[in-house]
């Protein structure tokens, strides 16, 4: 598994509750700059899944709209718990969702890739709220 997969596995109910969002509203919002709004619409589709802090809007954004094609958002996102700091890209289409990591970032730098997707993979199961039996 890869750490792009496995970060778009531990958001992808986020990802979800973020499609819930007109498509016009995140064109106004990122060609308007309005940043304060889409760090409010990332604050809330994720407080249902994630511990308070962990995902956050890391100012920027853009959008892929052309006549005849299905409309992609790009968000600038910032994942960040358990000592591991992750910036990356959030495309959201219709009906996809990719991530792409820009920087990744350990406390504790781990010996080796596979005890960093480990470290991340872990850090990413802590974040999430635990729901109730």
């Amino acid at each position: 598994m890869s750490r792009e997969r496995a970060l778009a596995d531990g958001i992808k109910e986020v990802a979800a509750e973020l499609r819930l969002v007109d498509v016009v509203d995140y064109v106004a919002f990122l060609r308007l700059e309005r940043f304060g709004n889409l760090a409010d619409i990332i604050t809330s589709s994720s407080e249902l899944y994630l511990k308070p802090g962990v995902l956050r809007f890391a100012d920027g954004g853009e959008v892929q709209l052309k006549w005849g094609e299905v409309p992609i958002i790009m968000l600038a996102l910032e994942f960040r718990h358990a000592g591991v700091t992750a910036h990356f890209h959030l495309e959201l289409g219709a009906t996809t969702a990719a991530v792409d990591i820009v920087h990744i970032s350990f406390d504790e730098r781990p010996a080796t890739q596979d005890e960093e997707l480990v470290h991340l993979m872990n850090a990413i199961a802590d974040a999430h709220l635990k729901m109730p039996d």
